[in-house]
Protein backbone atom coordinates (compact mmCIF):
# COMPACT_ATOMS: atom_id res chain seq x y z
CA UNK A 1 0.00 0.00 0.00
CA UNK A 2 1.37 3.40 -0.97
CA UNK A 3 1.79 5.70 1.98
CA UNK A 4 1.53 9.47 1.87
CA UNK A 5 4.36 11.41 3.47
CA UNK A 6 3.91 14.81 5.08
CA UNK A 7 5.74 16.47 2.18
CA UNK A 8 3.45 14.81 -0.38
CA UNK A 9 0.38 15.78 1.63
CA UNK A 10 1.45 19.42 1.87
CA UNK A 11 2.23 19.63 -1.84
CA UNK A 12 -1.21 18.18 -2.62
CA UNK A 13 -2.81 20.73 -0.30
CA UNK A 14 -0.92 23.45 -2.15
CA UNK A 15 -1.63 22.23 -5.68
CA UNK A 16 -5.04 20.54 -5.55
CA UNK A 17 -6.78 22.12 -2.59
CA UNK A 18 -5.06 25.50 -2.97
CA UNK A 19 -5.23 25.57 0.82
CA UNK A 20 -1.78 26.95 1.51
CA UNK A 21 0.88 28.94 -0.33
CA UNK A 22 4.40 27.61 -0.82
CA UNK A 23 5.85 29.73 1.99
CA UNK A 24 3.42 28.25 4.53
CA UNK A 25 4.11 24.73 3.25
CA UNK A 26 7.83 25.17 3.78
CA UNK A 27 7.27 26.68 7.23
CA UNK A 28 5.23 23.65 8.33
CA UNK A 29 7.93 21.31 7.04
CA UNK A 30 10.56 23.17 9.08
CA UNK A 31 8.42 22.96 12.23
CA UNK A 32 7.92 19.24 11.58
CA UNK A 33 11.69 18.71 11.25
CA UNK A 34 12.23 20.56 14.53
CA UNK A 35 9.68 18.25 16.18
CA UNK A 36 11.70 15.26 14.95
CA UNK A 37 14.77 16.70 16.66
CA UNK A 38 12.81 17.32 19.86
CA UNK A 39 11.47 13.75 19.73
CA UNK A 40 15.02 12.41 19.51
CA UNK A 41 16.01 14.52 22.51
CA UNK A 42 12.98 13.38 24.54
CA UNK A 43 13.78 9.74 23.75
CA UNK A 44 17.34 10.07 25.04
CA UNK A 45 16.12 11.34 28.40
CA UNK A 46 18.60 10.84 31.21
CA UNK A 47 21.18 9.43 28.77
CA UNK A 48 21.41 12.86 27.18
CA UNK A 49 21.30 14.72 30.49
CA UNK A 50 17.98 16.32 29.59
CA UNK A 51 15.91 15.42 32.66
CA UNK A 52 15.35 17.64 35.68
CA UNK A 53 14.87 21.36 36.25
CA UNK A 54 17.12 24.31 35.49
CA UNK A 55 16.13 26.18 38.64
CA UNK A 56 14.90 29.14 36.56
CA UNK A 57 11.37 30.37 35.98
CA UNK A 58 9.61 31.36 32.76
CA UNK A 59 7.44 34.44 32.35
CA UNK A 60 4.52 32.52 33.87
CA UNK A 61 6.48 31.97 37.08
CA UNK A 62 6.79 28.23 36.41
CA UNK A 63 10.01 26.33 37.03
CA UNK A 64 11.62 25.50 33.70
CA UNK A 65 12.65 21.97 32.85
CA UNK A 66 15.89 21.48 30.92
CA UNK A 67 13.88 20.11 28.05
CA UNK A 68 11.60 23.19 27.98
CA UNK A 69 14.57 25.43 27.25
CA UNK A 70 16.29 23.03 24.85
CA UNK A 71 13.13 22.45 22.80
CA UNK A 72 12.59 26.20 22.63
CA UNK A 73 16.12 26.66 21.27
CA UNK A 74 15.61 23.87 18.71
CA UNK A 75 12.49 25.60 17.35
CA UNK A 76 14.19 29.00 17.20
CA UNK A 77 17.29 27.70 15.41
CA UNK A 78 15.21 25.69 12.94
CA UNK A 79 12.91 28.57 12.01
CA UNK A 80 15.10 31.69 12.15
CA UNK A 81 16.83 31.38 8.81
CA UNK A 82 14.14 29.93 6.53
CA UNK A 83 12.71 33.23 5.29
CA UNK A 84 9.12 32.27 6.11
CA UNK A 85 8.68 34.05 9.44
CA UNK A 86 8.55 37.64 10.60
CA UNK A 87 8.73 36.67 14.28
CA UNK A 88 8.04 33.93 16.84
CA UNK A 89 6.47 33.80 20.28
CA UNK A 90 6.94 31.01 22.80
CA UNK A 91 5.49 30.15 26.19
CA UNK A 92 9.09 30.00 27.43
CA UNK A 93 10.06 33.54 26.32
CA UNK A 94 9.08 36.81 27.98
CA UNK A 95 8.37 38.55 24.70
CA UNK A 96 8.52 37.90 20.95
CA UNK A 97 11.61 36.76 19.06
CA UNK A 98 12.10 38.78 15.88
CA UNK A 99 13.90 37.27 12.91
CA UNK A 100 17.46 38.68 12.93
CA UNK A 101 18.29 41.20 10.20
CA UNK A 102 20.87 38.85 8.66
CA UNK A 103 18.02 36.56 7.54
CA UNK A 104 15.15 37.27 5.12
CA UNK A 105 11.81 38.04 6.76
CA UNK A 106 8.63 36.20 5.79
CA UNK A 107 4.93 36.91 6.13
CA UNK A 108 3.99 34.56 8.98
CA UNK A 109 4.08 34.52 12.78
CA UNK A 110 4.76 31.30 14.68
CA UNK A 111 3.37 30.77 18.18
CA UNK A 112 4.28 27.65 20.14
CA UNK A 113 4.58 25.76 23.40
CA UNK A 114 7.87 23.86 22.97
CA UNK A 115 7.08 21.19 25.58
CA UNK A 116 3.52 20.80 26.80
CA UNK A 117 3.11 18.66 29.91
CA UNK A 118 6.74 19.07 30.95
CA UNK A 119 5.95 17.94 34.51
CA UNK A 120 5.61 14.45 32.96
CA UNK A 121 9.12 14.38 31.47
CA UNK A 122 10.94 12.93 34.45
CA UNK A 123 8.43 10.07 34.88
CA UNK A 124 8.37 9.08 31.18
CA UNK A 125 4.77 10.04 30.36
CA UNK A 126 3.70 11.61 27.08
CA UNK A 127 4.60 15.22 26.35
CA UNK A 128 4.28 17.25 23.18
CA UNK A 129 4.83 20.42 21.17
CA UNK A 130 1.93 22.71 20.20
CA UNK A 131 2.13 25.30 17.43
CA UNK A 132 0.00 27.88 15.64
CA UNK A 133 0.62 29.98 12.53
CA UNK A 134 -0.78 33.49 11.93
CA UNK A 135 -0.34 36.04 9.16
CA UNK A 136 1.84 38.99 10.05
CA UNK A 137 -0.08 42.25 9.53
CA UNK A 138 0.37 43.66 6.04
CA UNK A 139 1.90 46.89 7.33
CA UNK A 140 4.62 45.00 9.26
CA UNK A 141 6.81 44.46 6.18
CA UNK A 142 8.32 47.93 6.50
CA UNK A 143 8.85 47.94 10.28
CA UNK A 144 9.81 45.73 13.18
CA UNK A 145 7.16 43.26 14.25
CA UNK A 146 5.56 44.23 17.56
CA UNK A 147 4.02 42.12 20.31
CA UNK A 148 0.57 43.44 19.50
CA UNK A 149 0.87 42.00 15.97
CA UNK A 150 0.44 38.57 17.55
CA UNK A 151 -2.77 39.52 19.37
CA UNK A 152 -5.15 37.99 16.85
CA UNK A 153 -8.18 35.83 17.67
CA UNK A 154 -7.95 32.10 16.96
CA UNK A 155 -10.20 32.51 13.92
CA UNK A 156 -7.22 34.14 12.19
CA UNK A 157 -5.02 31.04 12.40
CA UNK A 158 -3.93 29.64 9.05
CA UNK A 159 -2.51 26.39 10.44
CA UNK A 160 -2.13 24.65 13.77
CA UNK A 161 -0.90 21.34 15.08
CA UNK A 162 0.94 19.40 17.71
CA UNK A 163 3.52 16.66 17.99
CA UNK A 164 3.06 14.04 20.69
CA UNK A 165 6.09 12.16 21.99
CA UNK A 166 4.62 8.91 23.27
CA UNK A 167 4.87 5.22 22.34
CA UNK A 168 4.85 6.55 18.78
CA UNK A 169 5.85 10.06 17.77
CA UNK A 170 2.86 11.62 16.03
CA UNK A 171 2.21 14.91 14.25
CA UNK A 172 -1.40 16.11 14.10
CA UNK A 173 -2.00 18.98 11.71
CA UNK A 174 -4.65 21.15 10.10
CA UNK A 175 -4.30 23.78 7.40
CA UNK A 176 -8.04 24.42 7.33
CA UNK A 177 -9.09 21.33 5.34
CA UNK A 178 -9.60 18.88 8.20
CA UNK A 179 -7.28 17.21 10.70
CA UNK A 180 -4.59 14.75 9.62
CA UNK A 181 -2.28 12.51 11.64
CA UNK A 182 1.26 11.52 10.69
CA UNK A 183 3.51 8.96 12.40
CA UNK A 184 7.27 9.37 12.47
CA UNK A 185 8.91 6.46 10.64
CA UNK A 186 12.27 6.43 12.38
CA UNK A 187 13.83 4.02 9.87
CA UNK A 188 13.00 6.30 6.94
CA UNK A 189 13.20 9.54 8.93
CA UNK A 190 9.92 10.78 7.47
CA UNK A 191 6.41 11.60 8.65
CA UNK A 192 3.89 9.17 7.14
CA UNK A 193 0.12 9.71 7.18
CA UNK A 194 -1.53 7.28 9.60
CA UNK A 195 -5.03 8.77 9.87
CA UNK A 196 -6.90 11.34 7.82
CA UNK A 197 -9.84 13.68 8.30
CA UNK A 198 -10.14 12.92 11.99
CA UNK A 199 -13.64 13.41 13.37
CA UNK A 200 -14.30 13.65 17.11
CA UNK A 201 -16.69 10.78 17.96
CA UNK A 202 -19.99 11.77 19.56
CA UNK A 203 -21.63 9.88 22.40
CA UNK A 204 -18.43 8.83 24.18
CA UNK A 205 -19.05 9.39 27.89
CA UNK A 206 -15.56 10.20 29.03
CA UNK A 207 -14.14 13.35 30.59
CA UNK A 208 -10.65 14.59 31.38
CA UNK A 209 -10.19 16.98 34.30
CA UNK A 210 -8.00 17.41 37.39
CA UNK A 211 -10.51 16.35 40.06
CA UNK A 212 -8.27 17.57 42.89
CA UNK A 213 -9.40 21.12 42.04
CA UNK A 214 -13.13 20.34 42.35
CA UNK A 215 -13.69 22.54 45.42
CA UNK A 216 -12.35 25.58 43.54
CA UNK A 217 -14.59 25.39 40.45
CA UNK A 218 -17.58 27.54 39.62
CA UNK A 219 -21.07 26.01 40.13
CA UNK A 220 -21.68 25.19 36.41
CA UNK A 221 -18.50 23.13 36.31
CA UNK A 222 -19.29 21.28 39.53
CA UNK A 223 -22.83 20.67 38.27
CA UNK A 224 -21.57 18.97 35.12
CA UNK A 225 -18.98 16.83 36.92
CA UNK A 226 -21.48 15.86 39.65
CA UNK A 227 -23.83 14.60 36.95
CA UNK A 228 -21.01 12.61 35.34
CA UNK A 229 -20.07 11.05 38.69
CA UNK A 230 -23.70 10.17 39.45
CA UNK A 231 -23.54 7.78 36.51
CA UNK A 232 -26.45 5.65 35.41
CA UNK A 233 -28.59 6.62 38.38
CA UNK A 234 -28.01 10.36 37.85
CA UNK A 235 -29.69 12.88 35.54
CA UNK A 236 -27.52 11.89 32.56
CA UNK A 237 -28.55 8.24 32.89
CA UNK A 238 -25.19 6.82 31.81
CA UNK A 239 -21.87 5.89 33.40
CA UNK A 240 -18.91 8.12 32.60
CA UNK A 241 -15.20 7.31 32.63
CA UNK A 242 -12.56 9.81 33.74
CA UNK A 243 -9.00 10.13 32.38
CA UNK A 244 -6.32 12.70 33.22
CA UNK A 245 -2.64 12.67 32.26
CA UNK A 246 -1.48 16.19 33.14
CA UNK A 247 -0.46 16.70 29.50
CA UNK A 248 -2.92 18.63 27.34
CA UNK A 249 -1.47 17.12 24.17
CA UNK A 250 -2.04 13.57 25.40
CA UNK A 251 -5.58 14.24 26.64
CA UNK A 252 -6.63 16.16 23.54
CA UNK A 253 -5.19 13.48 21.25
CA UNK A 254 -7.21 10.81 23.04
CA UNK A 255 -10.38 12.89 22.69
CA UNK A 256 -9.76 13.60 18.99
CA UNK A 257 -9.46 9.86 18.40
CA UNK A 258 -11.93 8.49 20.93
CA UNK A 259 -14.33 11.28 21.90
CA UNK A 260 -15.20 12.87 25.23
CA UNK A 261 -14.42 16.26 26.72
CA UNK A 262 -11.29 17.95 28.13
CA UNK A 263 -11.73 20.63 30.81
CA UNK A 264 -9.34 23.02 32.49
CA UNK A 265 -11.77 25.59 33.93
CA UNK A 266 -11.51 28.79 35.95
CA UNK A 267 -11.07 28.29 39.67
CA UNK A 268 -11.31 30.59 42.68
CA UNK A 269 -7.70 30.30 43.86
CA UNK A 270 -6.86 33.15 41.48
CA UNK A 271 -10.31 34.63 40.81
CA UNK A 272 -9.01 37.45 38.59
CA UNK A 273 -7.30 34.98 36.26
CA UNK A 274 -9.73 33.67 33.58
CA UNK A 275 -8.07 30.22 33.55
CA UNK A 276 -4.80 28.31 33.70
CA UNK A 277 -4.02 27.45 30.09
CA UNK A 278 -2.57 29.96 27.62
CA UNK A 279 -4.86 31.29 24.94
CA UNK A 280 -2.20 31.81 22.26
CA UNK A 281 0.02 28.77 22.84
CA UNK A 282 -2.48 26.09 23.86
CA UNK A 283 -6.19 26.96 23.68
CA UNK A 284 -6.26 28.54 20.21
CA UNK A 285 -4.30 25.87 18.31
CA UNK A 286 -6.10 23.04 20.09
CA UNK A 287 -9.45 24.76 19.62
CA UNK A 288 -8.71 25.15 15.91
CA UNK A 289 -7.92 21.45 15.58
CA UNK A 290 -10.99 20.47 17.61
CA UNK A 291 -13.32 22.53 15.42
CA UNK A 292 -11.66 21.24 12.24
CA UNK A 293 -12.46 17.73 13.51
CA UNK A 294 -16.13 18.60 14.10
CA UNK A 295 -15.79 19.20 17.83
CA UNK A 296 -16.34 22.30 19.91
CA UNK A 297 -14.12 24.52 22.08
CA UNK A 298 -15.40 27.10 24.57
CA UNK A 299 -14.20 29.21 27.46
CA UNK A 300 -17.30 28.81 29.63
CA UNK A 301 -19.97 29.74 27.10
CA UNK A 302 -17.82 31.82 24.73
CA UNK A 303 -16.17 30.21 21.70
CA UNK A 304 -12.41 30.09 22.35
CA UNK A 305 -11.48 31.10 18.80
CA UNK A 306 -13.53 34.30 19.21
CA UNK A 307 -11.65 35.47 22.30
CA UNK A 308 -9.78 38.70 21.49
CA UNK A 309 -6.29 38.49 23.04
CA UNK A 310 -5.12 41.51 25.02
CA UNK A 311 -1.67 40.20 25.93
CA UNK A 312 0.77 37.61 24.68
CA UNK A 313 0.63 35.27 27.68
CA UNK A 314 -3.11 35.61 28.32
CA UNK A 315 -4.81 32.70 30.05
CA UNK A 316 -8.26 31.29 29.46
CA UNK A 317 -10.69 28.66 30.70
CA UNK A 318 -10.72 25.66 28.36
CA UNK A 319 -13.53 23.20 27.64
CA UNK A 320 -13.26 21.26 24.37
CA UNK A 321 -14.13 17.95 22.80
CA UNK A 322 -17.23 16.20 21.46
CA UNK A 323 -19.83 18.75 20.49
CA UNK A 324 -22.67 17.05 22.39
CA UNK A 325 -20.87 17.21 25.73
CA UNK A 326 -19.36 20.67 25.29
CA UNK A 327 -22.80 22.06 24.43
CA UNK A 328 -24.15 20.73 27.75
CA UNK A 329 -21.38 22.47 29.71
CA UNK A 330 -21.76 25.70 27.74
CA UNK A 331 -25.51 25.67 28.47
CA UNK A 332 -24.82 25.33 32.20
CA UNK A 333 -22.53 28.36 32.03
CA UNK A 334 -25.17 30.35 30.12
CA UNK A 335 -27.79 29.42 32.73
CA UNK A 336 -25.51 30.59 35.52
CA UNK A 337 -24.72 33.88 33.75
CA UNK A 338 -28.42 34.49 33.10
CA UNK A 339 -29.30 33.82 36.76
CA UNK A 340 -26.68 36.34 37.90
CA UNK A 341 -28.05 38.98 35.58
CA UNK A 342 -31.63 38.55 36.81
CA UNK A 343 -30.69 38.27 40.50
Amino acid sequence: MKRTTLTQFLIEQQRKEQALPAQLRLLIEIVARACKAISHTVNKGALGGYLGSLGTENVQGEVQKKLDVLANEILIEANEWGGHLAAMASEEMDTIHRIPNRYPKGEYLLVYDPIDGSSNIDVDLSVGTIFSVLHAPEDSSGRDVREEDFLQPGTRQVAAGYAIYGPQTLLVLSVGTGVFEFTLDREMGSWVMSDERLTVPEGQKEFAINMSNYRHWAPPMRRYVDECLAGKNGPRGVNFNMRWTGSMVADIHRILKRGGVFMYPWDDRKPDMPGKLRLMYEANPMGYLMEQAGGMAVAGHERILDVAPSKLHQRVSVIMGSRDEVEVIAAYHRDAASSQQTA
